[in-house]
């Protein structure tokens, strides 16, 4: 007999937030990307300028150089994580606002400064969100809450980029950059009435000479620190690597025109990795976070072979949209489980630093994927490249036994108020 879960298993205050929050932190990936390079463009920028812009989102890579600071210091009155969101959506808003006021013909040094603030704003609010996330949710609400997060995160790109464009067709970018600041400031409002974590602060942590050290030495102290590393930066290796280059597969590889690629894969990218969140949080509930971890690895491994297949057969449109649907699918699944097992290796004196540096760890092994994948694909085609994606998956999911018995994948809880 199947039992039925309450209501309020899947909806509750503390995934309400994470679902707000999760809007919040997708915003401004866009705007100082993909929007702000139409922005640039359409106003006459070189390419050249265009490209050297691009350099201002340095933030988002090394944002847990910074961290330790929201674990130290508290805004009085405002809340352990929640001042620290409250004030960075504040400078957020205010950069959205005066970017509307600024023109790329004669303001293009002050745009490509303010855009600087915009990302270390922008990389600082999700240092202090991912701590939230942590800090708030409880161990069973960890795959669901990531899942919440996906969603929010991704409609908020929608907007930034999507919705952002055809604002600016109609009404022009001073609007589409004031319409960001007003839905900034609406997450300003959500922020103000977020539920606050509690957590007791440490003798290292008070230290003013440790407490940048502190959450680094409490993730080495641990024991198999160095299995649980090896882990992370390979669950999601091979998969990052079979993507690198996607796009020249479908279409020098393929044949696929760009409509096609765009308008499905698109579409299918999108779809498939919210279901495969949501998927992927609800079965964690009921399998919990090591057998979700193991079965949403081995998923994700698997999926790989649909693009050696689609490989193998060729230009078959049918084929390439279930062949992406099935690995954003797969790939949101074990995405949602990754990011609940980051959560429960937090400490919750040090979350904002650990999560931040856990992330980074994470994207090791998508910062050499574009390199390996066109040394690969030159040397042995693409059918020997998904081969080599596939066993290239393998090795995490072995880890991941061997951690089976010697590491606690549910933590407990953090109080909140």
């Amino acid at each position: 007999m199947i039992k039925i879960r309450p209501f309020s298993t899947f909806i509750n205050q503390r995934l309400l937030f994470v679902l707000a929050f999760g809007f919040s932190s997708g915003l401004p990936l866009a705007l100082s990307g993909s929007t702000l390079q139409a922005w640039l463009t359409e106003s006459k920028v070189s390419l050249m300028t265009i490209g050297f812009l691009s350099l201002v989102s340095f933030p988002y890579n090394c944002k847990f150089l910074w961290a330790p600071l929201l674990d130290r210091f508290i805004f009085p009155g405002c809340g352990r994580r929640r001042g620290w969101i409250l004030m960075t959506q504040a400078c957020l808003a205010l950069a959205f606002f005066s970017l509307s006021l600024l023109h790329p013909e004669s303001q293009l040094k002050n745009i490509g400064w303010l855009v600087l603030f915009m990302t270390f704003a922008a990389a600082t609010q999700d240092v202090a969100i991912d701590a939230y996330r942590a800090d708030v949710l409880l161990p069973r609400e960890r795959g669901l809450g990531a899942a919440y997060f996906i969603f929010a995160y991704r409609m908020a790109m929608f907007a930034s980029g999507g919705l952002a464009l055809i604002v600016a067709q109609y009404w022009g970018w001073e609007r589409t950059y004031q319409l960001m600041g007003i839905f900034m400031l609406l997450g300003m409002v959500c922020a103000g009435f977020a539920p606050e974590v509690t957590a007791e602060p440490t003798e290292a942590a008070a230290k003013k000479t440790l407490f940048f050290l502190a959450p680094f030495l409490d993730l080495w102290r641990r024991d198999n620190a160095l299995l649980v590393g090896a882990f992370i930066i390979l669950y999601k290796a091979g998969a990052a690597l079979a993507v690198a280059l996607m796009t020249n597969f479908l279409l020098h590889g393929l044949g696929f025109s760009l409509v096609e690629i765009g308008v499905a894969s698109k579409a299918v990218i999108i779809v498939g990795t919210i279901l495969g969140a949501f998927v992927g949080g609800a079965v964690m509930w009921r399998l919990g976070l090591y057998a979700s971890l193991l079965g949403f690895g081995l998923a994700q491994a698997f999926s790989i072979l649909l693009f050696m297949f689609l490989a193998l057969v060729g230009k078959v449109f049918s084929l390439m949209v279930l062949t992406l649907f099935v690995e954003n699918f797969c790939s949101g699944m074990s995405t949602a489980a990754f990011m609940a097992f980051l959560m429960s290796l937090c400490t919750a004196r040090f979350s904002a630093t650990q999560f931040a540096f856990l992330s980074a760890i994470d994207s090791l092994g998508r910062l050499f994927a574009g390199p390996l994948a066109a040394v690969l694909v030159t040397q042995f085609g693409w059918v020997a490249f998904y081969g080599w994606s596939f066993v290239l998956s393998l090795p995490a999911l072995l880890l991941l036994l061997i951690l089976g018995k010697r590491v606690r994948f549910d933590a407990p809880a953090v109080s909140y108020s």
